[in-house]
């Protein structure tokens, strides 16, 4: 079980970089956070996977007054996802007829929810930015989807005005992502091990399954 949670969660953000590369690629608008991600790399001459990296550990800087914990998947994410973002931007050609940009977009919309169905169903521990959008929500009683959009305007915002790519593959992802990962997440979540029921008898007699590891 546990070789098949870190095959998931290596697997998952190694397509979501790749995703990330096809986004861009595609030259039809990137998602919230990587709008800002695009703009921030634009400014500063580095690599938006090095940006991706740099933004993940501050965005983690802001789980402490939050009071989140991250766990082994959640700093695998802040590191992983933008190495293999620079690896599928040396990689993958630019389209410059529409119809080869409208098929790489789909494809990253696809590749990220199957990326994010996986990482999420290895339950390893939220990535730094989706942990700050629950964080902020328990934190203020805000829904999630109050705290998400919030969040992700502001970053739009400030993205778009650095230059960022805004488009309509931002408005794609926006309604795609959720239904796409919600019908994915089923076939790639890790069961989770039955806690012991010492009030058992019958539980008692049996063999009691070997714990996971904690997602911290």
């Amino acid at each position: 079980m546990l070789t098949r949670r870190l095959l998931q969660l290596f697997l998952g953000l190694a397509m979501y970089g790749i995703s990330l590369a096809l986004f861009i690629r595609a030259g039809l608008g990137l998602d919230p956070w990587d709008v800002f991600h695009q703009g921030v790399a634009g400014r500063t001459g580095l690599s938006i996977g090095v940006v991706v990296i740099i933004v993940s550990f501050l965005v983690l800087l802001l789980w402490i007054p939050l009071r989140q914990r991250p766990g082994f998947g959640t700093l695998c994410n802040a590191v992983l996802v933008g190495v293999f973002a620079d690896i599928g931007l040396a990689l993958i050609p630019t389209f410059s007829h529409l119809g080869g940009q409208i098929g790489m977009l789909a494809g990253a919309v696809l590749l990220n929810g199957i990326a994010s169905a996986c990482y999420i169903g290895a339950r390893f521990g939220p990535g730094a930015r989706d942990g700050l959008m629950t964080g902020l929500a328990r934190r203020t009683g805000w829904s999630v989807r109050l705290s998400r959009t919030l969040i992700e305007v502001v970053v739009l915002a400030v993205g778009w005005v650095l230059g960022g790519s805004v488009g309509v593959g931002t408005v794609v992802y926006a309604l795609a992502i959720g239904p796409l990962v919600q019908l994915l997440l089923p076939v790639f979540m890790v069961p989770a091990a039955l806690p012991a029921r010492p009030d058992s008898q019958e539980h008692n007699a049996a063999a009691a399954p070997e714990p996971l590891a904690s997602n911290g």
